[in-house]
């Protein structure tokens, strides 16, 4: 399956799955005439199998040998990605960035797999501030890695996407919020 076909499909299943239009209050508390839930797709068997495939093919354009984010928003998708590039043979080990570090054993605030000079592919399932994807960046440079391209499901064009790119890194979303109106 091409990355055309998988976004194709992604997009019919984020229209009829995750987009909803009503009065919303988001996670900064700003109101909002439409909710996007990531969750809807990223939980979901076809919609995490088809991002995995879809992210393979970038972690393959980028050199990426790992993917992960920030707790919740990330998990599913790193977790999903992780076997399905095993399968494809192009392995990629998975990381979770912990909100907080642990208060006891390594205290780590990374979980997972992220080694020394990783190329790294930070995501999450939508980028409004950017303020989720900056925290796992700042987690996987401050191990040692590289974030070689950040990608998220969908952009809602708030500003998070430009900043990224102002600050020099590689911002792809699968979709803009337009795309899903």
């Amino acid at each position: 399956m091409t990355k055309a076909d998988c976004e194709k499909r992604l997009l019919d299943l984020v229209k009829e799955r995750a987009y909803r239009e009503g009065d919303f209050v988001l996670s900064s508390g700003k109101r909002s005439p439409y909710y996007f839930d990531g969750k809807q797709i990223t939980c979901h068997p076809e919609g995490s199998y088809l991002l995995s495939l879809w992210l393979l093919e970038i972690a393959r354009e980028c050199g990426a040998d790992c993917i992960g984010g920030l707790t919740l928003g990330a998990d599913p998708i790193a977790g999903a990605a992780c076997p399905v590039s095993y399968r494809e043979g192009y392995p990629l080990n998975a990381f979770i960035v912990r909100k907080a570090p642990k208060d006891h054993g390594t205290k780590s605030a990374l979980e997972g797999i992220l080694p020394a000079n990783a190329q790294a592919i930070v995501v999450d399932d939508v980028c409004t501030t950017g303020a989720s994807l900056f925290k796992a960046i700042e987690a996987v440079e401050g191990a040692g890695g590289q974030v070689v391209k950040v990608v998220v499901l969908v952009d809602r064009k708030e500003g998070g996407g430009d900043l990224l790119r102002e600050k020099g890194y590689d911002f792809r979303p699968v979709f803009e919020i337009d795309a899903l109106r």
